[in-house]
């Protein structure tokens, strides 16, 4: 389904925005949705917690823009534009911890 492999994308941005970053979680995003998206934003609200679940996004807040304007070059689709970080992982990178490794 279309739906699904965008999510995954989001999801997979935003772990590797977190992890760029050397933060633990996203506290919040902001996605914005073309006017000839087939992505709703019903759609991305009912299936982001399930999509984000056990990732750096889990829990995070979810802001949409929704465009109108239907001759927009990107009006098909769905923009990551802008992610709230949550403090840096003081253990990121150190031995035995969870990030900053491959």
């Amino acid at each position: 389904m279309h739906e699904e492999a965008v999510l995954r994308d989001l999801v997979r941005k935003l772990d590797e925005v977190a992890r760029t970053n050397g933060v633990p979680r996203i506290r919040g995003f902001t996605v914005w949705i073309g006017g000839l998206s087939h992505l709703t934003e019903e759609q991305l609200r009912g299936r982001f917690p399930m999509a984000a679940r056990g990732t750096a996004a889990e829990g995070a807040r979810l802001r949409v823009e929704r465009s109108t304007d239907l001759t927009d070059p990107r009006a098909q689709g769905v923009v990551l534009v802008n992610v709230d970080l949550d403090e840096p992982d003081a253990t990121a990178g150190a031995p035995g911890s969870r990030g900053g490794g491959p």
